[in-house]
Formats: structure tokens, sequence, C-alpha cells
């Protein structure tokens, strides 16, 4: 049976305009953004099957394109809306942070930080520049590979600051591991970058590490 089959009231679009989104579940949220089905399935349970094969809807959606389009039921088109609202979001968050002090919304801070390192199948560091009022004005990526003393240079991190006018920084990366707790590479690299933007008066807010859906703060664990 199909959705258009269903009671309106059961309906997810119904749903989530008569009662809001936060009232759906995981699946119900997936149909409406693949907005049909497939021969034999409508467009919930097609949902339920990939939250099933995928694990979680964060896997699902920190996947290429490619990754998606091989699972039956998500074609180009299924797989490009995803990815859109993907993007989306992370506009929207980017706007967030770019419009008001980003220690004022920390956890619009973690979530952008997912959306933009959750994918990478290796590590990347990302440094957020800030200005005076801790509004976010750039994003940019740094290094990739294995994070050490050695393979992120504090004097190209100074240069890139310098280059942005930042006031100051908060730093992340990515364990693909899926462990969210620092390495002593992690403590020592975030010392010598704090110590070389402290020569210029820049300031380092916070380092994140994302390990899947976990954000650890380096500042909340009293390691700044």
């Amino acid at each position: 049976m199909g959705i258009t089959d269903w009671p309106a009231a059961e309906r997810p679009r119904e749903r989530l305009l008569a009662q809001g989104p936060q009232a759906l579940a995981d699946a119900e949220l997936l149909a409406i953004c693949l907005r049909t089905g497939i021969a034999g399935k409508s467009a919930v349970e097609l949902a339920r099957d990939l939250l099933n094969q995928f694990g979680s809807v964060r896997v699902l959606l920190a996947s290429s394109a490619r990754e998606l389009a091989a699972h039956r039921g998500l074609g180009n088109a299924k797989s490009a809306q995803l990815l859109a609202s993907v993007e989306l979001a992370r506009r929207s968050l980017r706007e967030e942070l770019e419009a008001g002090d980003a220690l004022a919304s920390p956890q619009a801070v973690r979530d952008y930080l997912r959306l933009i390192l959750a994918r990478s199948d290796r590590e990347v560091f990302v440094a957020l520049m800030l200005d005076a009022q801790h509004r976010v004005t750039a994003t940019e990526e740094l290094f990739h590979g294995t994070l050490t003393q050695t393979s992120v240079y504090p004097r190209e991190v100074v240069k890139c600051a310098l280059r942005h006018n930042a006031a100051a920084l908060i730093f992340a990366h990515n364990h693909p591991s899926g462990v969210a707790e620092p390495s002593h590479a992690d403590e020592l690299l975030t010392r010598s970058l704090k110590s070389a933007l402290a020569l210029v008066d820049v300031q380092v807010l916070d380092h994140f590490i994302v390990a899947g859906g976990r954000t650890l703060s380096f500042a909340e664990r009293g390691l700044l």
C-alpha cells in the first residue's frame, strides 16, 4: 500500500505539517526527503530498509553520492536529494555561526563540525577563524593524514590566522576510528599551536575531536 492510501492523519508529510518535524520518527523524516518509494515498498518502508542497511541516520547522511546510489532504491535523483538536505543543514549552521558569538552557540559549533568532518575516512584538521566578536569568518581545512606535532605546522597555522585577520581560532579534527579520546600527540599539538598563536595575539578558544556522532571539547576537559 502506498502512502497516498494511508489515512491522512498517518501520512508523514501531513503529520509534519500538523505536529512539527520533531513528532516524526527517523524513517518518516527520511521518507519525506526521498519523496517516493520503489516497486513493492512505500517511501517509509524504503527509508526503514536504508536505515537498517547503513546502521544509523548519521552514517547514511555522511555517505558519498556513490555510496548512496549503490543501494537499491537510491538512484542518482534520491541520492542528490539527500546530499542537498545535508548541505542545506551545513550552510544553515554556518550562517548561525557567522551571525553571532560562536561561544554562545556551542551546540551549533559541534553540529557544524560533525557535518564537515564526519564523512571523512582519514584524519582532517580544520580551523574556524573568528573575529573579535567570536563570529566565524572562515573555515580552513589545513592538513590531512595522521596528526602529529610534525605534520601540523604551527607556522602555517599562524600564517593562515593572520591572512584572515582572525582574533581567535577553534580547531577540530576527526578520529575515523570512532574513539573520541585525545591522544598524547593531540594534546602536545594543541599546546604547541596555542603557544605559537599567542605570539601574534590570537586566542585558541577550543579544539574539538569528532568521532562518529561524538564530539570532545578540549576546553571542557581542561586541556587548553
